[in-house]
């Protein structure tokens, strides 16, 4: 009993996992799995062929410090990217292999941060899909250990002071310092002095604060300004301070609030200049640039330097003031597809533009910190591996500064920007992705997310290609709640707003209908996490649209969700069951609670984690028992549990694992060839 409502929950009991009932029922659910899947036709030339796909590798944008360059790799062979260096003298070094730590390839890499000369790296590791970083640092020119692990530094920025010796990290309480349940939440911001005891690290903030708290901290290059940022969970706005470390004690720094109680996010920069750049969404849910002093950065004296677009989304900038006319680069996002423009640095005035190879994705700007007149960023489209692409300022001349360490034979695909129309009249978006001169309806997959500002933009992709390749459409819908289209396209999607999620994807899946890409008995639908719960809900809403479900990492009981895993800190993008009214927000569209027996549910495989933190496993247990229980069609509903990994990095091989298996399902059920 909820609010004086009663609230089915006949399955509470898998929520249990140690339990001997939920062992038994993983292990009938593995059968199961194991006995509809391991013998579809194709599978091993699928495999085969994502594994080629995959080859191409990974190359990371450069991190410059010192004359010392940074970045991740992954060659065609390697489990996981790693972090390599190379001297100014072009000497190469591999700092962190996570497989040399784990050969059985569940440690993963989860960040890095250099200091400022290029001396020493902070970097962290989990092991076996927890995400529970520790954080260690090592010597860059030698790779030997210099201290750690420093542990409970999931989500840890770390900002370094100058001369390599102290950093400002965040870490949550023990344990022991916290309420029953709530270990994973009360976090503070600390400043570390290499080699001391963490336990004497001196608390800088946090304390008092809701426990849900996020921080950021970050130190300008000059060392002179430490800047703080706080959001409770993921919701989409911040508070923000600055301290002039030059005024006060970096151990106790006297803080100045930037902003603090406002419906905004933003994040500031102090560069070379002394000038502060503040990027916000502050009266401009598109995002704008703005600059200021620091000393006095309060809102009221920010002056426009990048207006907000009426229609593409700020995302990204790089400062290149190695010029006689010193510029700013900034990155957009125009209906998901990337650009760059070029700008006076004084003034903002628009003077040019970067090419880019095609209609892709950019990001992940490097500049050298120093200053100078270049610029790396990442780019991909749907053909091309993500390389790094190099920007002279000097001759306006974008050329491949490094490409993938593998080559790669791409199928050649045809995608179109198509646009349809939701239920409340409202435009949305689509890349639907398809063989050259293909016609007629034919197997196809509608991917989409639809929540907490996440974009999807245009990206290289072995599962879609191999789809595509096999003769599918491959559909990419960029629904509300993403940031396609800037925060308000993100907050039309979120707490009452969801069901325009829903009905966006129905909305797509109509629109591939009508437009003969598919019909509804050869359409599949899929999405992880978020998009567990998209798929979720369109499955238990709109049961005649899609012919199977591939149902990820889910959220779907969404009374429960809040009491496991990282569930109070999505509150503000859904709401909570402790309010009577939120509550029925959630009941309106909660997966768990919309099956009904009778309905002739898709076919629906269900990928779940065993070690996965963030999304317990427990959503894909109850709601695949639900619907095996209710279903008046024969089409399977199969749950397939994977132990040692955990809800985002994992190795190439499981990568492949777990495309193979969820490929040949959708295949099998729309009746897609696979060969």
């Amino acid at each position: 009993m909820l609010h004086g409502r009663e609230v089915p929950d006949p399955y509470r009991w898998l929520e249990d996992r140690d339990s001997a009932e939920t062992r038994d029922w993983l292990a009938a659910q593995d059968a199961l799995f194991h006995a509809a899947v391991d013998g579809l036709p194709g599978r091993d030339r699928l495999r085969a062929r994502l594994t080629e796909l995959l080859g191409a590798g990974h190359v990371g944008t450069p991190v410059w410090r010192g004359g010392r360059l940074f970045q991740t790799r992954r060659d065609p062979a390697q489990e996981h990217a790693v972090l390599v260096t190379t001297d100014p003298d072009g000497t190469e070094r591999v700092l962190v292999d996570p497989m040399a730590l784990d050969d059985a390839g569940t440690t993963t890499l989860d960040g890095w941060q250099p200091d400022k000369e290029g001396r020493r790296v902070a970097y962290k590791i989990s092991r076996g899909g927890d995400e529970e970083s520790l954080l260690y640092v090592l010597d860059a020119a030698t790779g030997a250990p210099v201290e750690g692990p420093i542990d409970r530094a999931r989500y840890s920025s770390v900002a370094w002071l100058p001369g390599g010796e102290a950093y400002y990290y965040v870490r949550r309480l023990p344990p022991e310092d916290v309420p029953d349940g709530e270990d994973q939440y009360h976090r503070r911001v600390y400043l570390h002095r290499v080699g001391a005891d963490p336990a004497e690290d001196a608390e800088i903030f946090g304390d008092g604060r809701d426990k849900t708290n996020y921080y950021g901290a970050s130190v300008s290059r000059d060392g002179r300004w430490l800047t703080i940022s706080a959001s409770q969970g993921t919701a989409p706005r911040n508070d923000l301070w600055i301290a002039d470390l030059a005024a006060s004690s970096p151990d106790k720094p006297a803080l100045r609030a930037v902003q603090e109680g406002v419906d905004a996010e933003t994040g500031l920069y102090v560069g070379r200049d002394g000038r502060a750049y503040v990027f916000t969404d502050r009266d401009a849910p598109r995002s704008r640039l703005c600059v200021t002093d620091p000393s006095d950065p309060a809102p009221q004296t920010w002056r426009d330097l990048i207006p907000q677009d009426p229609e593409a989304v700020l995302t990204d900038f790089a400062i290149l003031d190695d010029l006689d006319r010193p510029v700013l680069l900034a990155a957009w996002t125009r209906h998901a597809i990337g650009e760059i423009t070029v700008h006076d640095l004084a003034s903002g005035e628009r003077v040019g533009t970067v090419p880019t190879p095609g209609l892709g994705s950019v990001g992940g700007f490097s500049e050298r910190p120093e200053g100078g007149h270049e610029a790396w960023f990442s780019y991909t489209d749907n053909v091309t591996p993500a390389r790094v692409l190099r920007y002279d300022a000097r001759t306006g001349e974008t050329a491949t500064w490094a490409a993938p360490p593998g080559t790669v034979d791409v199928p050649r695909i045809e995608t179109k920007q198509v646009a349809f129309t939701s239920r409340d009249g409202t435009t949305v978006r689509m890349l639907v992705m398809a063989r050259p001169g293909a016609d007629g309806p034919r197997p196809a997959v509608l991917y989409g997310y639809g929540g907490f500002n996440v974009p999807l933009t245009p990206g290289y992709s072995a599962s879609v290609l191999a789809w595509v390749e096999a003769g599918g459409v491959y559909a990419i819908a960029n629904l509300r709640g993403g940031s396609e289209e800037g925060e308000e396209w993100h907050r039309a999607g979120m707490r009452e707003h969801k069901q325009n999620v829903f009905d966006d994807c129905h909305a797509a899946a109509v629109a591939l209908v009508a437009g003969g890409w598919t019909t509804p008995d050869r359409l599949a639908v899929s999405g992880g996490s978020n998009g567990g719960l998209l798929v979720g809900a369109v499955l238990t809403q709109r049961p005649e649209l899609y012919r199977a479900v591939v149902c990820s990492a889910p959220l779907l009981d969404m009374v429960r969700y809040e009491k496991f895993g990282l569930g109070r800190t999505w509150n503000d993008e859904y709401g909570t069951a402790d309010d009577p009214g939120e509550l029925e927000w959630l009941l309106s569209y909660s997966p768990y609670h919309h099956v009904r027996e009778g309905v002739a549910y898709p076919a629906v495989l269900f990928t779940v984690f065993d070690e996965d933190t963030r999304v317990d496993p427990l959503h894909g247990r109850k709601m695949c028992a639900a619907l095996q229980h209710a279903t008046a069609s024969d089409a399977p509903v199969l749950l397939r549990n994977e132990e040692q990994v955990g809800h985002a990095a994992r190795s190439v091989s499981r990568s492949v694992d777990l495309m193979t298996d969820t490929l040949s399902f959708m295949a099998a059920q729309t009746g897609l060839d696979l060969g």
